[in-house]
């Protein structure tokens, strides 16, 4: 058996008879033909060869191996209610929710949307307050504000520690007379019956309609007809040599505007401080300079002989007189809070032949 296994044996076994690992000894067999400077082979080159091969071998067995393929399948959807205590919904954003997945938790809060107040509520009028600043704060009508509190004529006529009437709704709130119905209230105030009838603080019902004299009704969504306020201005003939106006006006008084234009007050307030010169708007003449009783106060009107007229209310003073010609930006008087007024302000209306006119429309 050894001498079957000698160098001569070896090297006459054909490479058919060697098989697979012919070439592997061949191999050994050249690094173990080298010879190091003493003669003999070095075992520390030997051994990294062998290392070598050996890893070379390992890498190439190890990549023909196959390792094991798992699948997880997913769990089937049970459309059946579970038997645990879980009471956390099946359904998060639109999707089914898996069996062991996280659901957001519910957050114990409820927004609570705004609602429409009910109540009459009661604004006692303090130092600076405006019909419209007042109304713009409880999100109602000037108007309604208004002819709720009997101002139609007068929509300077505050006071301090007044107090005021607010609506909940955009209407008017009525006081019932001798005849009136729910349909002749309507009527009267272009509003619906059934408008009427359904407002919670009437108290009324379909079955329900009568009306005692002297109750107040809210009707939502009605409406008064204007009334215009009547001064008394001077009407004879222009004086000799007066000026005329050009149309184009200038502003009368420095200042803020704490009130504009509106179906009710047909003027704008130029929020200002007492002393402060008011001009003249255009050329014209003076028809009417003193103290007025519904409300102005010291006030004076121009006619600019084109068809305008303006007027200046709530003057502190006032220096000049029925009958003077003026020209556009001569100071004719002061800002002042006197009439019907809760602080220093120019109350200014431009008027075309008697008509009311937006002021913004022609000041420059």
């Amino acid at each position: 058996m050894r001498d079957d296994l000698s160098d001569q044996g070896l090297a006459a076994i054909t490479a058919e008879e060697w098989g697979p690992g012919y070439r592997f000894w061949h191999s050994i067999q050249a690094l173990l033909a080298q010879r190091g400077p003493d003669g003999t082979t070095s075992l520390v080159r030997v051994a990294s060869h062998l290392i070598i091969l050996t890893i070379a071998v390992a890498v190439l067995l190890f990549s023909r191996l196959q390792l094991p393929h798992w699948e997880i399948a997913e769990a089937p959807f049970d459309s059946a209610p579970a038997q645990d205590t879980d009471t956390r919904p099946p359904v998060v954003n639109g999707d089914a929710a898996q069996i062991g997945s996280f659901v957001r938790a519910a957050v114990p809060f409820t927004i609570i949307p705004d609602r429409p107040r009910v109540e009459i509520l009661v604004h006692t009028v303090e130092a600076g307050d405006t019909l419209s600043g007042i109304a713009e704060k409880y999100n109602i009508n000037v108007e309604t504000l208004m002819w709720a509190n009997g101002l139609e004529q007068n929509p300077d006529l505050l006071r301090l520690g007044q107090e005021l009437i607010v609506l909940p709704v955009n209407g008017v709130y009525h006081t019932v007379e001798s005849g009136d119905t729910v349909e002749s209230v309507a009527k009267k105030y272009r509003a619906k019956p059934e408008d009427i009838i359904g407002f919670p603080l009437n108290n009324l019902s379909a079955k329900n309609r009568n009306l005692t004299v002297g109750q107040k009704i809210v009707v939502p969504g009605g409406s008064k007809p204007y009334i215009a306020r009547q001064v008394q201005i001077y009407t004879g003939a222009a004086p000799q040599g007066a000026s005329r106006g050009s149309g184009r006006m200038i502003w009368p008084a420095a200042g803020s505007i704490t009130q504009g234009y509106f179906w009710y007050h047909r003027a704008i307030d130029i929020g200002s401080y007492i002393g402060n010169p008011v001009r003249a708007a255009d050329s014209g003449y003076v028809v009417a300079a003193g103290w007025n009783d519904v409300g102005y106060g010291n006030y004076i009107v121009l006619d600019h002989g084109n068809g305008f007229q303006t007027l200046y209310a709530h003057l502190n003073r006032y220096f000049v007189n029925a009958g003077d010609s003026v020209g556009q930006g001569t100071v004719i008087g002061h800002v002042g809070s006197t009439g019907r007024s809760t602080g220093p302000h120019l109350h200014f209306e431009v008027r075309l032949w008697g008509v009311p006119q937006n002021p913004f429309d022609y000041l420059r």
